[in-house]
């Protein structure tokens, strides 16, 4: 489902709080995005047992329940874990990879709240959960007359959300670290292929390996870890992220002048991750129009332009490639690729 708006975790909970009581949510969002723990978080909020149902592993029967004799006529007994006499929050994971028959029997259950003669106690809640088609999951159409029995929302990844919710958790300072200096990290798409890709799931699996080691793991160790747990591509840049802390080469001092590219053909890795995080500074904090610019923006424009020109002499590659548009066909500003191709032509050559 495409939706023109996207909610963070934080304004997802808010959101909850006022809409879920009322009216039947669905949160659309990638695997790993964090969609069943911040149900959990609600549930707790608002006093209620959460009850977990994952669509992908039901039948009908697990929902409607098997027929009893009772004198001359039978009638349908829903699961206890169902049939409920306090009021509890219902997750229907996975709702959309659910066969068909699955989703007809969730219906009335989601509609009027009853399942054949039971109705669920006044003040339950009723939240959906599923992945998008893009997302290489295991999904299914959603019928209509089920789309139009729910209020539905796509839940996207904020870097500063999960900061926060990392400090309190206790994520290990080497995740904290690297996705303080690269937010744009914390989610991938995932792949096509039968490849690790990165979500805050998977920075906090890798967390827990990292703790689990103790001591400082080697680095065969941490190539195998990162690897298990994140893309190829992040997995890299968070060892050579160790490697630059451990070298002391910080972006800061390098912005600041205070230090010089890493030169030596040992750091080369270091040298790439350096790259990427000065791409990723100038992004964030360049505006997109001239027009905005003030003495700051200036000067870091500036700077950046003569540290790009020391690095095209380590590496002309790397340097051409803060010039490139990534995957989502984000760069630089237009007006610093105009300065840039006008004061330093050299990069421009492909």
């Amino acid at each position: 489902m495409n939706l023109p708006v996207s909610l963070s975790t934080r304004d997802l909970f808010d959101f909850l709080l006022n809409v879920a009581i009322a009216r039947p949510v669905f949160i659309w969002g990638p695997p790993g995005i964090g969609k069943s723990s911040i149900v959990e978080k609600f549930a707790h909020k608002v006093g209620l047992p959460c009850v977990s149902l994952l669509g992908s592993q039901l039948a009908p029967e697990d929902l409607i329940g098997v027929p009893q004799i009772v004198g001359d006529t039978s009638r349908f007994c829903p699961p206890a874990a169902i049939a409920r006499k306090e009021p509890y929050c219902l997750f229907l994971d996975e709702l959309n990879a659910c066969s068909h028959e699955v989703q007809k029997a969730f219906y009335s259950l989601i509609h009027e709240r009853r399942i054949g003669e039971y109705h669920l106690p006044a003040g339950s809640v009723v939240i959906g959960a599923g992945n998008r088609a893009q997302d290489s999951a295991i999904v299914k159409p959603m019928s209509s007359a089920l789309i139009n029995r729910m209020i539905h929302v796509n839940l996207i990844a904020k870097a500063k959300d999960w900061l926060d919710w990392a400090y309190e958790a206790g994520i290990h300072p080497w995740v904290i670290e690297y996705i303080q200096t690269r937010p744009d990290h914390l989610w991938t798409q995932p792949s096509k292929t039968e490849e690790t890709f990165t979500t805050p799931r998977s920075w906090h699996m890798l967390s827990d390996a990292l703790k689990s080691y103790g001591a400082e793991p080697s680095q065969a160790v941490l190539e195998l870890l990162s690897h298990g747990c994140l893309s190829s591509h992040h997995a890299i840049q968070f060892r050579a992220f160790l490697k630059q802390a451990k070298t002391r080469h910080t972006l800061t001092a390098i912005l600041d002048g205070k230090e010089k590219w890493p030169s030596q053909p040992e750091d080369r890795d270091v040298l790439y991750f350096l790259a990427q995080s000065f791409r990723a500074h100038l992004i964030k904090n360049l505006p997109r129009e001239k027009q905005d610019l003030h003495a700051g923006h200036k000067e870091l424009a500036h700077r950046g332009k003569g540290l790009l020109k020391d690095l095209s002499v380590l590496s002309l590659e790397m340097a051409q490639m803060i010039l490139s548009q990534d995957e989502h066909g984000q760069g630089l500003p237009d007006w610093l690729m105009v300065e840039i191709v006008r004061d330093l032509p050299r990069l421009a050559e492909k």
